[in-house]
């Protein structure tokens, strides 16, 4: 008897507060309800609160499966959410974002804040080394991410590194076209 392979993964990379434009918001929650619609499971760091509990409620209220890893020093800062289809607890920061990076097949950026990139940049640099090859997309929500930009080409600019670093990067203006170009690269 042969078992189906698991659903394909989506990494959701975002704030724990909501930001100051709507905007954020309504990308958060088109992410959870694409996700959720394409039949793809939510990974992403369990929070209830912010952009974080945003995509994953639509997610959920879009009959998504989730998955949420949180370190247990942060389950009542950002109001750890147990009532997602996988609910882990970790140790530390460090753990959870290989444990979410592990069960995942593409990596989503969304608005958010230091930890969104230290997470966006520990992917990267991972990429960068060889380490994986999986995509990852910058949702560049009413241009909140432009100076990340500017910053990344500066970095490569001034020589600290190669050129190809922005193809490792999908920058992308909406939830939207992540879920265009994500509905291509997990289709194999």
């Amino acid at each position: 008897m042969n078992t189906p392979p698991p659903p394909k993964s989506v990494c959701v990379f975002c704030g724990s507060r909501a930001g100051d434009d709507p905007a954020f918001t309504d990308a958060a929650v088109t992410m959870g309800q694409g996700i959720a619609a394409q039949g793809w499971r939510l990974v992403y760091g369990a929070g209830d609160v912010g952009l974080m509990g945003s995509v994953a409620r639509a997610a959920q209220e879009a009959g998504g499966n989730t998955f949420g890893v949180i370190p247990a020093h942060l389950v009542a800062w950002e109001v750890g959410k147990t009532d997602l289809t996988r609910y882990i607890v970790t140790e530390t920061m460090h753990e959870r974002k290989k444990v979410m990076f592990m069960n995942c097949d593409a990596v989503v950026v969304l608005p958010g804040g230091a930890g969104s990139l230290d997470e966006l940049f520990e992917v990267l640099t991972w990429r960068q080394l060889g380490l994986h090859e999986k995509p990852i997309y910058i949702v560049n929500t009413n241009g909140y991410w432009d100076t990340l930009k500017q910053l990344m080409n500066h970095v490569v600019d001034r020589g600290f590194a190669d050129a190809s670093v922005a193809e490792f990067l999908t920058w992308v203006p909406d939830a939207r076209g992540a879920l265009t170009g994500l509905a291509s690269d997990l289709s194999t």
